[in-house]
């Protein structure tokens, strides 16, 4: 199992690389820079500038003095605050974290809960219910959803205060996040407790008289959760990315409101800090979500 791990974080980090790489080109190979705006700089000063953030130079040297400071921990500061970045990024993200984990949270219980209900009643009224809406729920994006939560709820409505430093609420982006990922975990679900009500354990259970809660819990659920762990780590790269944008339609002071003034600023070192940041928590989202199938399913083999 070891040798597993080593080789997945030796992949992980060559996926943070690339991804890197790709960024940084492709933000550079933009027409424009961040100091390009209508009230820009005099010529003089937006040459001293480039040259203190190293925009003078080639690309590829760019590139490769970039890679430098973050090995050794920089990261830079901020083209448009001159704050550092590492501030920015480690006090923004506790409230993402918050909003991601609450989602998170939310769409297994909520997920996992309706998907066995709908698989205990195959085709019944509850079934066909819980798949009407799941299915209608997996064709509205989070911002699309958070749009129109935010305009009946609490413009029309005014049942639940919009965001704001004194009023935290987190009801709307958490639903708004959860929804989608709640929705393919019911689906997800049901088939897998489908196809585990229907194996030669849970029939020889059956058969000894084992209680019924039982046979769901110990037997049936447990094996139907391989599939959902497998979709885990997505997930949290999903809530991680969407809330990029929810947290802009509801004014959330998180990191992805961040990144996204980062882009409209043309902020370079914002941009990359938050791309490298985000992309290291989803690979090894994706890491911890492979090594709990062993913890699942003790059968499961690393070799």
């Amino acid at each position: 199992m070891l040798r597993y791990v080593v080789k997945r974080v030796g992949l992980a980090g060559l996926t943070v690389l690339i991804i890197t790489a790709i960024t940084f080109f492709t933000m550079n190979a933009i027409p424009g820079g961040p100091f390009d705006a209508e009230k820009a700089p005099s010529p003089a000063v937006k040459a001293v500038l480039e040259a203190r953030f190293n925009l003078d130079k080639p690309i590829a040297q760019q590139y490769v003095l970039y890679l430098g400071n973050i090995l050794e921990g920089d990261f830079g500061v901020s083209l448009k605050t001159g704050r550092d970045i590492m501030l920015t990024i480690t006090e923004s993200f506790s409230t993402s974290a918050k909003l991601g984990g609450m989602a998170v949270v939310v769409a297994l219980f909520f997920g996992v809960t309706l998907g066995s209900i709908a698989a205990l009643n195959r085709n019944k009224l509850p079934d066909r219910i819980i798949i009407f809406f799941s299915t209608l729920a997996t064709a509205v994006p989070s911002f699309v959803l958070a749009t129109i939560l935010l305009l009946v709820f609490s413009i029309q409505l005014g049942w639940i205060q919009v965001w704001n430093a004194e009023s935290t609420n987190y009801i709307l982006p958490v639903i708004s996040l959860s929804l989608y990922p709640m929705a393919y975990i019911t689906r997800l679900t049901k088939s897998s407790m489908l196809d585990a009500l229907g194996q030669d354990y849970v029939r020889t259970a059956k058969a000894k008289g084992v209680v019924g809660w039982k046979i769901i819990f110990k037997h049936a659920l447990r094996n139907a959760l391989i599939p959902i762990i497998t979709y885990v780590g997505p997930m949290t790269a999903y809530i991680l990315t969407g809330s990029l944008v929810v947290e802009t339609v509801f004014t959330i002071g998180g990191l992805g409101s961040k990144f996204v003034s980062g882009i409209t600023n043309r902020d370079y070192p914002m941009i990359m800090a938050t791309t490298i940041f985000l992309a290291t928590l989803m690979v090894m989202a994706n890491l911890i979500s492979d090594l709990i199938y062993k913890l699942v399913d003790p059968r499961i083999s690393f070799d």
